[in-house]
């Protein structure tokens, strides 16, 4: 049975990470807001499980995964369950709890990253909210995207497993995810994403890696891939890819 992924049909957003698991691992899936209404698909099948009173347990917004009777909601935890059946995931215990920890601490930068261009609320325009989020992107670009990635080289480095991957010696959820990151990251500020990733040369390469796993780079090539927009997470504002020299932070 083929698992069903929910999430918005235009954008890569935080469902991306998800995508990039089950194209890596060569998964059976359906992306239900993206196939057409008539056979029962479409944004308004995604919307009408979400909405579904029966659910018991039901997700807080998309992505969520549908598989078979499970339903589950939240990246993290899409790809935690995800992990065992798709082998992208060690065996044992305490390298599971070490990959979840890796993946949280991804999306704890993916959303700095979005509250970049949102500083203030999702519900106004970037536009609405520009001088809090030159003020945000600054502090981003200078300080918290350097030390996330400082912090993601040294685990390649120290790997026990070697260098090629974040946790032991084979291909995990959070490689794919760092792989999704630094896309990202190099889309939304080139310039920052450069120089921090200059001092990062594990990652870099982790990155490159993952870009020639043949199902990797025949999906990148595809139509399935949702190119990188001003509506998604990673939004290319050049005016918030900011690297300081020494400028007074914007009033």
């Amino acid at each position: 049975m083929a698992y069903e992924l929910h999430y918005w049909p235009t954008i890569q957003g935080r469902g991306e990470f998800v995508r990039l698991a089950l194209e890596a691992a060569g998964a059976p899936y359906v992306d239900v807001a993206r196939g057409p209404e008539g056979s029962g698909q479409g944004v308004s099948a995604m919307l009408r499980c979400l909405q579904d009173s029966s659910v018991k347990h039901p997700p807080f917004a998309p992505p969520f995964l549908r598989d078979g009777d499970v339903l589950i909601g939240q990246t993290s935890a899409i790809l935690q369950y995800l992990g065992p059946p798709l082998k992208l995931v060690a065996r044992s215990e305490q390298a599971r709890l070490w990959t979840q920890q890796i993946q949280l601490t991804i999306a704890d930068m993916v959303t700095e990253a979005h509250d970049t261009h949102h500083p203030v609320g999702t519900g106004l325009y970037y536009e609405d909210q520009r001088p809090e989020a030159l003020r945000r992107a600054r502090e981003f670009c200078n300080d918290r995207m350097p030390k996330y990635l400082q912090w993601f080289e040294r685990i390649v480095v120290r790997n026990p497993g070697g260098s090629r991957h974040l946790v032991g010696g084979k291909l995990s959820y959070a490689d794919l995810s760092l792989f999704q990151l630094v896309e990202g990251l190099r889309y939304a500020f080139p310039k920052a994403a450069e120089r921090a990733l200059s001092k990062a040369p594990a990652v870099v390469q982790l990155h490159d890696r993952i870009a020639t796993l043949p199902r990797v780079d025949a999906y990148l090539r595809s139509k399935r891939r949702i190119p990188f927009s001003e509506q998604g997470i990673f939004r290319r504002y050049p005016e918030l890819d900011l690297v300081d020299q020494g400028l007074p932070a914007p009033t």
